[in-house]
C-alpha cells in the first residue's frame, strides 16, 4: 500500500515526518510512501538517515499552510502547499490510499471533505483520537473537534464511525459504545443528549452501553465516546492536560524534600513507565473518520515515533478493511431508521 505523509506544518517538520516514514517502512515490507514538502529539505533528511530509496517517492510543495491561515482562503491560494498536494494525490493517485498529517487541522479538515469526500450517507466526517485507560486498554472519542454543533443522528453515525474503527484498527470486539453526558441516568442531559439516547440504543452494529461522566473516561469501562466536537474537544485536552500538570507537580514535590528524592531513586523505573504511558505521542493521531479515503492527524508538535505510529495507523485501517465495514453499518442503520419511519 501507498502512503502521502504531509512534510511540512508541524512543530518538529520536516524532520520528524521523514523519519517517522522511515521507521514505519521498515516495520512494514508492503508499506510504500510518497513525502511531500520541501524536497530540498526532504532530501536532507534521507541523506541523513541513510534512507533507502526503493519504497520512498518525494513530490516537491515548498508552500505550509499555517494555523493562522483561514482554512477555505488557504485551500484556494496556497495551491503548492504540502497539505493541498498531499489531498490532491490521495484524491487523483488510486494507487494512495492514505494521508498522514501533522499540519493545521482546519485546512485538513475542509480540504479533506471538499476534495476527497465522504463516504455515501455520512453527514459529517469525525476526529476519533485514542487515549490510554487505567485497566491498560484504549479509549477512543468521537468526535474531537470536526463538528461544534451536531444532531443526534449524528452521534449515532459517530458510534458506528468510531466501532468500526476500534474493530479495524486496533482488534478490539464488539467496542462498549457511551455517550459522554452530566449524569449516569438515560434522562439526564440537554436536548441534544436526551434525543441521541434512545436513537443510540436501537442503532444497530453498535453496543451502547449508557451515558458517561467525564471522570470516567479513563476508568477502562469504556471503549468509545460519542459527544459534539466541541465537548470531546474540552475532555481530551482537560484529560491530557491534568495528566502533564500532575506529572509536573509530582516531580517539583520529589525534589523539595531530600528522602523524598532518595525514595524515588528506587522508583524511577516505575516514573519512567507513567510517564510513557500518559505520552499521548505513544497512541498515534486522529482519525478522521467518515473520508472516502482514510486521513490521519497527529499532533503538531509530533516526533518521529508519534509519526511512525499515525502511520501505522493508516496501515491497520486499510488491512482491516475499515471504511466497507462502515458502508455495511451505514446500511444497515439507514434500512432501520427507513423501516421506524414508515411504520409511523
Amino acid at each position: 500500500m501507498k502512503i502521502a505523509v504531509d512534510c511540512l506544518g508541524g512543530d518538529n517538520s520536516p524532520g520528524a515526518n521523514v523519519e517517522g516514514a522511515w521507521l514505519a517502512l521498515q516495520r512494514h515490507a508492503d508499506l510504500r510512501v510518497t513525502l511531500v514538502g520541501d524536497e530540498a529539505g526532504i532530501e536532507r533528511e534521507l541523506e541523513r538517515l541513510g534512507a533507502a530509496r526503493d519504497r520512498i517517492e518525494v513530490v516537491h510543495a515548498p508552500e505550509v499552510i499555517t494555523g493562522e491561515d483561514k482554512p477555505t482562503a488557504a485551500i484556494r491560494q496556497k495551491k503548492d502547499s504540502s497539505l493541498i498536494r498531499s489531498i490532491q494525490l490521495l484524491r487523483e493517485d488510486p494507487e494512495t490510499c492514505a494521508l498522514v498529517s501533522t499540519g493545521a487541522t482546519g485546512a485538513l479538515v475542509a480540504a479533506a471533505t471538499l476534495r476527497i469526500g465522504r463516504i455515501r450517507g455520512i453527514r459529517r466526517p469525525a476526529f476519533c483520537p485514542i487515549l490510554p485507560t487505567m485497566t491498560g486498554g484504549i479509549v477512543g472519542i468521537c468526535d474531537s473537534g470536526a463538528n461544534v454543533d451536531v444532531l443526534p443522528e449524528q452521534l449515532c453515525q459517530f458510534a458506528i464511525l468510531g466501532s468500526r474503527y476500534l474493530e479495524s484498527a486496533f482488534g478490539v470486539r464488539s467496542p462498549r459504545v457511551a455517550l459522554l453526558n452530566v449524569g449516569v441516568e438515560s434522562e439526564k442531559g440537554d436536548e441534544l443528549r436526551k434525543t441521541a439516547y434512545p436513537l443510540l440504543e436501537a442503532t444497530p452494529g453498535i453496543r451502547f452501553v449508557g451515558n458517561m461522566e467525564s471522570r470516567d473516561l479513563l476508568s477502562g469501562r469504556y471503549d468509545l465516546v460519542v459527544c459534539d466536537g466541541f465537548s470531546g474537544n474540552v475532555l481530551i485536552k482537560t484529560t491530557e492536560g491534568t495528566a502533564l500538570e500532575l506529572l509536573k507537580k509530582i516531580k517539583r514535590d520529589i525534589a523539595s524534600k531530600k528522602r523524598y528524592m532518595l525514595g524515588a531513586w528506587f522508583m524511577k523505573r516505575m516514573f519512567l513507565e507513567e510517564k510513557e504511558f500518559m505520552n499521548y505521542q505513544n497512541y498515534g493521531g486522529s482519525v478522521l473518520l467518515g473520508a472516502e479515503k482514510t486521513v490521519v492527524k497527529g499532533h503538531g508538535s509530533s516526533d518521529a515515533a508519534a509519526v511512525a505510529k499515525c502511520v501505522e495507523q493508516a496501515v491497520r485501517m486499510q488491512q482491516g478493511g475499515m471504511n466497507d465495514k462502515v458502508r455495511a453499518s451505514l446500511a444497515e442503520f439507514e434500512a432501520r431508521r427507513a423501516g421506524a419511519a414508515q411504520a409511523e
